[in-house]
């Protein structure tokens, strides 16, 4: 049987796997689930990628002012630290504005916790999120080739 609450991201540099965590975040775990199924992820860039900090994606625009159709998510802000292999979603300073941005933290970024909301944790392939190209944008981005929920490992 598949594994619901496991994250599969296809990207230009790799195989990266996240395990999601319905338990801190359950409204934000479904809005990747079904963004995900409706191949929305699928050839999106990440466009915001800071060395030590961190590598955002999710917007299919690639400027980091782009979301889904779907409504903004309530902030589910939870106790779960910001460190390396953190997947926690992106915001405008309004704190119930995240859409279908995320980030993956390359290091400790603790001063982003309970300010942002965390539902996932890179459980392979974070030696793959390390090599993704660096930028604000970054001059040739990687991005995210598929995305799928459930899939074996």
């Amino acid at each position: 049987m598949a594994d619901t609450d496991t994250l599969i991201l296809e990207t230009t540099k790799g195989r990266v796997v996240i395990a999601l965590r319905p338990d801190l975040a359950p409204g934000h775990v479904e809005r990747i689930k079904t963004l995900a199924a409706q191949g929305f992820y699928d050839g999106v860039p990440f466009h915001r990628v800071i060395e030590n900090f961190m590598a955002q994606t999710g917007d299919p625009t690639g400027t980091g002012s782009g979301g889904s159709e779907l409504p903004d998510l309530k902030a589910e802000f939870n106790a779960e630290p910001h460190v390396r292999g953190t997947c926690s979603m992106a915001r405008t300073n309004f704190p119930h504005s995240a859409n279908s941005q995320f980030f993956i933290c390359f290091d400790d970024a603790r001063f982003l916790d309970k300010q942002y909301t965390v539902w996932g944790k890179v459980v392979e392939g974070m030696d793959v999120v390390d090599t993704i190209n660096k930028g604000e944008p970054p001059r040739s981005p990687d991005k995210i080739v598929k995305a799928s929920v459930g899939e074996a490992a």
